[in-house]
């Protein structure tokens, strides 16, 4: 032993100890998990040339949450699991007994307590002897049941994951700049107000039942226990006779899974645990492990050597993310060209040069590609001080709280930033396009070929472009603009939710449009100078309209809906009838009206009664409504030529409409 081998393994504790308190606490990604279990693998080789283990050594101390809050002590230690990445170890530690598989979900542990059948607390793993409680969270993480019908003292540990599509949608739709689902599982739940962490759509998944009252000892039954309780405890196989074929298939099946694409939550290897719970508590503690606990196992990153092409600069949000594009690869059996560099930060510590640097990458936990080191810069990286998308300036700044550094389009207007509302447009309730995910719309956006909705419609211009993109095809290309095209033909209630005006759900759309006809609809919002116009409608308040009457008054919104107009076919059934009172009959209205807030309420009124208004006075014309009865207007003349009577509006009401409560005194809406 040597004064160099302990200040090698000081410097190492520092730098995996930092790393793990970034990535346990929601903060930047200091390294990648291949980086630390290479360190980590380093200092354990040491450890055991040396004999010597530091005090604050991540090999034998379990890395710790910071999350704030009330400490409680756990009941039963929360110890963390031995690893390795050979299966004959797998099957070595199994030693005969029947073993199950299941996912090593890569989230946050939490320990759930239940007592008679109530949730009584939730607390973080913390240091694995004492953690944080966050039991006011309970109705904010999903999977978590407030009561069961069990009565008994139930004990229970699980893992607090966010989905891969969770994650990249909440990465769309705002500012905040996090490596990975983990990071963000971990950051949400150090938040103070639970509606906002419920936004994240965190899940908790159970893997392990701790403590029963029940006589269960069998680790399989215990799963099946909690997911007849109405949990969703982690996915598992069971293996009678864990030899190496064995071994090796359902090692191999279940890795297939994570390649494909088929478990939806992020996971950093597989987990064999004893079906014998007796067995497994017997064993002894080294370190920070239970002996007989469970055992990790963590694949074998492949690696790949090749070169930078070129970083491209993506846009979403108000972010503007650097991507490495490179000379194609082979990955765990797939063709990677393309992997994000998270952010400027990020691209420094990695040290990225420009085109022909040569570079490391591998595919994280089998899924997401990554570069993991620089072997040869070549050049300097150039960030972008104008937005690729709208050409506005761009400015780098530190996230609050954290010292990485991110790039911003300053440009509020910026088509980037409107994905959240192009992802609207297109969605089932609105446009319905299928396949134009976040994702990809992201894509097109970050192109220039959508800026407004009716550039969807012009996407057919870029079809063969589409179908070379990375990740389509010409079948995907196809059958993207069968979509678009389908939705040319429209309900009138989809493209008014597709708009994306404040306050306007679908209820409130169809509340609009069963009083008016769309075009009118818009004329009169873009017309009329009182924002509480449509407020007579019910459900729709004089916020609700004048959401409505103000975003048709600005003229860039205004023109957005003419060209999307011109592209689109709208479809509004007729207005039912609620009564016959005006059955068969035809008015044209004219003048100001004095009882009815405007005249197309009053227009309303009549369809709904079975009668037709038009626009001028004709033969078919049964009256004219004009509350100045006497004057020379064009529509008055018209009707006296042809013998069509003339009406007040109070004459209307005292003959079609007697049961309208009025003033005598009218109010002058108009």
């Amino acid at each position: 032993m040597t004064n160099d081998s302990i200040e090698q393994m000081r410097l190492l504790v520092e730098r995996l100890n930092e790393a793990s308190e970034a990535y346990y606490n929601g903060q930047g990604e200091l390294m990648t998990d291949h980086e630390w279990d290479a360190l980590f693998d380093r200092l354990v080789e040491m450890e055991r040339e040396t004999g010597v283990v530091l005090d604050d050594s991540p090999t034998h101390n379990v890395s710790a949450d910071s999350i704030s809050g009330r400490k409680e002590r756990h009941e039963y230690p929360a110890l963390s699991l031995a690893k390795t990445k050979l299966v004959s170890e797998l099957v070595k530690w199994a030693e005969g007994r029947p073993v199950w598989v299941s996912w090593k979900l890569d989230g946050l542990t939490l320990v759930v307590t239940y007592d008679n059948g109530r949730l009584t607390k939730i607390v973080t793993r913390g240091n694995g002897h004492e953690g944080t409680n966050i039991t006011h969270m309970a109705t904010a993480i999903e999977g978590i049941p407030l009561t069961l019908t069990y009565k008994g003292h139930l004990v229970i540990r699980g893992e607090a994951v966010i989905s891969y599509a969770d994650f990249q949608k909440f990465l769309m739709e705002t500012d905040e700049d996090y490596a990975n689902p983990r990071n963000l599982a971990s950051g949400s739940l150090a938040l103070r107000d639970s509606s906002e962490v419920a936004k994240r759509h965190i899940r908790w998944i159970p893997f392990s039942l701790v403590y029963t009252d029940s006589d269960q000892t069998e680790w399989g039954d215990r799963m099946d226990s909690l997911a007849h309780m109405g949990m969703t405890p982690v996915e598992r196989e069971r293996i009678d006779t864990p030899d190496i074929d064995t071994m090796n298939t359902v090692i191999n099946k279940w890795t297939e899974k994570v390649t494909n694409g088929e478990n939806p939550f992020p996971v950093d290897g597989l987990v064999i645990t004893y079906n014998d719970t007796v067995f497994a508590a017997s064993g002894s503690v080294t370190g920070h492990h239970a002996t007989r606990g469970g055992l990790a196992f963590k694949w074998q990153d492949e690696e790949a050597q090749t070169t930078l092409d070129r970083v491209e600069w993506s846009c979403a949000a108000s972010k503007i993310s650097p991507v490495a594009v490179f000379e194609p690869v082979e990955l765990e059996g797939t063709i990677v060209r393309r992997a994000s560099l998270c952010n400027i930060s990020e691209c420094e510590r990695l040290g990225i040069g420009g085109t022909g640097t040569s570079i490391t990458v591998i595919k994280a936990n089998k899924i997401i590609p990554k570069v993991v080191r620089v072997d040869a810069k070549v050049g300097n990286l150039y960030i972008p001080d104008k937005c690729p998308v709208c050409g506005s300036p761009t400015v780098i700044y530190n996230s609050e709280g954290s010292e990485t550094r991110t790039l911003h389009c300053t440009n509020s207007l910026c088509p980037a930033k409107q994905l959240k509302i192009f992802s609207r447009f297109v969605s089932k309730e609105g446009m319905n396009i299928d396949g134009l995910s976040e994702a990809t719309l992201a894509k097109f956006v970050n192109r220039g070929w959508i800026t407004e909705y009716a550039d969807i419609y012009q996407l057919r211009s870029h079809i063969r472009e589409i179908a070379h993109m990375e990740g389509f095809g010409e079948v995907s290309a196809s059958k993207i603009m069968r979509a678009i095209d389908k939705s040319r033909n429209v309900e009138a209630v989809r493209l008014l939710y597709a708009l994306n005006i404040p306050m306007c759900g679908i209820d409130v759309c169809k509340r609009l449009l069963e009083a008016y006809k769309l075009d009118i609809l818009i004329e009169e919002a873009s017309m009329r100078s009182d924002s509480a116009f449509f407020s007579h409608i019910p459900g729709i308040g004089p916020e609700k309209s004048a959401s409505v009457v103000n975003w048709f008054h600005d003229e860039g919104n205004r023109k957005k809906v003419e060209h999307l107009l011109e592209q689109v076919e709208v479809n509004q059934p007729e207005m039912k009838s609620k009564g016959g009172k005006c059955q068969g009959l035809t008015f044209v209205i004219t003048g100001d009206v004095h009882y009815y807030r405007n005249r197309a309420q009053l227009k309303t009124y009549i369809e709904e009664q079975g009668g037709k208004v038009t626009g001028s006075v004709s033969k078919s014309t049964t009256w004219l409504i004009n509350n100045d009865a006497t004057s020379t207007s064009g529509k008055n003349r018209k009707a006296q030529e042809l013998g069509i009577g003339i009406m007040t509006e109070k004459e209307f009401i005292d003959k079609y409409n007697p049961d309208m409560r009025i003033n005598d005194t009218p109010d002058l809406f108009a």
